[in-house]
């Protein structure tokens, strides 16, 4: 026993000192969230681009600079704002030393994002290549990197570029494995710059974004002005914004941010809001309301400014802070005070407004006493068949109640990592449940095709029992604050009833739980339609194009086989498919992109529309066959 303790010796040799860039290299979950491919909006790289950016923003919150110019060609990015640039003296150490920057100076950055010196100094140690250029009256300074070490430090020239700064990365590809940038992403991140900053300019590949009226402009992309119940309330004050209107879609749709970051996790700013939003109303009604039908169906924006806010995570997703500044009130009574204020005078003002509002709560109240009822024989009745069936193979995150308390840092990272898989059949799910990783992906089944539900009341969520169990596998009956997984991914064959199957799952999703699609948790995985092989190697294909090169990669005729659905790819295989490599198609709703008006065009009755957008585009298909 003794002998065995040895190989466990903790003493001197077990300490290790690593500098700033091993560390962040060793543990880039800690600095930039996830590592994934570009699939997910919070994926890593966005994070990188995001950081240098932030850097841009916050000079023009201070005064200097006007525009943003982004570049992305391929897997390379470039940034370049107009504002005072990195002092001459300081740009390697501002790029390459830990806890070094202007910002612990709140006379020369206030209100800003980055308060730790951690960003560009992240995006400078996961990236195969960083080059930072500072222009400062009339002097350049340049300094070049890979991984994080410093290969070239140029010396200051003369030019006659305007002052700014440019930084050029590309993400280190052995790091975030197979990634690519996603332009709807992208678009989404430089819209939010916009909206919180009236009057900036951000050029993005050649494309100009610009934002006159905040998030007046924000609440109006985001949604179908037709389809709101009263025109959008838009409250502005010092050190906060907010815009505020409700449609006819289930569930709450709030966008909160701090200091120009958008907190996907919302924070102790968004909580605030919520509550001091329902108080406002039964106050101006006079009325105790449920505060689920005072904020069903809304859609709000709120944005605030805080002196040195505090974030859970480096990558600023959810605000911590109590206060916004020293010695200032709480954010909670921050916010009830400005809209004790704004909003019930803009009420008052507003009687028309104030009269659409009080029907969308009594629309809402009326529809949940309808519900009461059928809700509880539901949810006895999914209870009741959690206990026997087995529709649901859970992960093992979500049965060990106990992890959080242990580990809260690598049961988060766990949770980010969370998915569940949504097939239908028995073959598909015995593949897949044989296959995943059982810590962090579960396994739901359907049994045939689910009901199309466009067009009908939540009822049938609670009637239907594959619709019921599924909510409640997700526990999101009462909104996606408690969902359970934060990858939600739809695993059908890729043939025609497999595509069908697709389709019904997304409308239930989006008429019913909109939120999680637009939150961003909604994927389709890809999984390969041939294997060629020969007797040196395997090599799995997910379309025409990929085949072509495998069969001239191997030669003499190797053997190949079409996957006909998901029960023909064996576990073994399978496991290569949802692993670290897993190909994840995100469900994006991009601008202009309408709900009502989706589901009307693709599941509706329209059938002669849809009948001529499938034979218009089986045309393209065949055309490109033909070309080829």
């Amino acid at each position: 026993m003794a002998e065995k303790n040895n190989l466990f010796d903790y003493n001197e040799d077990s300490i290790r000192s690593l500098d700033w860039r091993e560390h962040i290299r060793l543990r880039p979950g800690m600095y930039i969230g996830k590592l994934g491919d570009g699939s997910a909006a919070d994926d890593g790289i966005y994070v990188l681009l995001k950081e240098v950016v932030d850097n841009c923003i916050d000079e023009y919150t201070m005064g200097h600079g006007k525009q943003v110019l982004i570049e992305i060609e391929q897997k390379n990015v470039r940034v370049r704002d107009y504002g005072r640039g990195i002092p001459l003296g300081k740009v390697v150490d501002v790029v390459s030393k830990i806890n070094t920057g202007a910002k612990y100076d709140s006379k020369a950055f206030q209100k800003s994002v980055g308060l730790n010196g951690v960003g560009t100094k992240a995006v400078n140690a996961l990236s195969n290549y960083f080059k930072v250029t500072s222009v400062r009256d009339g002097k350049a300074k340049t300094a070049e990197f890979e991984r994080g070490v410093l290969v070239k430090e140029h010396k200051e020239v003369k030019t006659d570029e305007p002052n700014g700064t440019e930084v050029l990365f590309t993400p280190d590809d052995t790091i975030f494995r197979n990634y690519h940038f996603l332009h709807e992403y992208i678009e989404n991140q430089i819209w939010n710059y916009c909206y919180l900053n009236a009057g900036l300019t951000v050029s993005y590949n050649g494309k100009k974004y610009i934002s006159k009226d905040g998030l007046l402009d924000l609440l109006k992309r985001k949604s179908n002005e037709d389809e709101l119940r009263y025109p959008i309330i838009h409250l502005k004050g010092e050190d906060i914004e907010v815009a505020i209107s409700h449609n006819n879609d289930y569930g709450e749709d709030i966008f909160s941010f701090v200091n120009g970051q958008y907190t996907t996790q919302g924070g102790t700013h968004q909580q605030a809001f919520r509550e001091a939003y329902v108080k406002v109303i039964r106050d101006f009604y006079k009325k105790d309301y449920e505060a689920s039908d005072i904020r069903t169906s809304i859609i709000a924006a709120v944005s605030v400014r805080v002196q040195e806010p505090v974030f859970e995570s480096q990558t600023k997703t959810k605000l911590g802070s109590q206060v916004v500044y020293e010695g200032g009130p709480s954010m909670k009574n921050f916010m009830l005070e400005f809209l004790a204020k704004e909003l019930d005078n803009y009420l008052h003002r507003n009687t028309n407004i104030a009269e659409a509002l009080k029907k969308r709560i009594e629309q809402s109240e009326r529809e949940r006493k309808e519900l009461q009822g059928i809700k509880k024989l539901a949810n006895e009745r999914a209870k009741k068949a959690n206990l026997h069936n087995k529709k649901l193979r859970d992960c093992k995150v979500h049965l060990n109640e106990e992890a959080p308390a242990k580990n809260k840092e690598a049961f988060i990272a766990l949770q980010n990592d969370s998915t569940i898989f949504i097939t239908e059949g028995d073959s598909a799910s015995g593949s897949i449940t044989k296959a995943r990783n059982v810590e962090t992906q579960a396994v739901f089944s359907l049994r045939g095709k689910p009901l199309n539900c466009f067009g009908l009341t939540k009822k049938v969520v609670y009637e239907n029992e594959e619709f019921n169990l599924l909510q409640h596998a997700l526990n999101i009956e009462d909104g996606i604050e408690g969902l359970r997984y934060n990858n939600v991914v739809i695993a059908t064959d890729a043939d025609v009833d497999g595509m069908h199957i697709r389709m019904l799952i997304m409308t239930f999703f989006l008429q019913f739980f909109p939120d999680l699609v637009k939150k961003g948790h909604v994927y389709i995985l890809e999984t390969p339609l041939f294997r060629v092989r020969n007797k040196q190697e395997t090599i799995y294909c997910y379309d025409e194009t990929e085949k072509r090169a495998a069969i001239e990669k191997l030669g003499n005729k190797p053997e190949i086989t079409r996957f006909k659905g998901l029960g023909e790819i064996s576990p073994d295989e399978f496991a290569r498919f949802i692993g670290r490599d897993m190909r994840l198609q995100p469900v994006i709703l991009e601008q202009g992109d309408h709900i009502q008006e989706l589901l009307e065009k693709y599941m509706g009755k329209n059938t002669q529309q849809r009948q001529d957008f499938i034979i218009d585009n089986l045309r393209f298909e065949l055309d490109v066959v033909e070309a080829e």
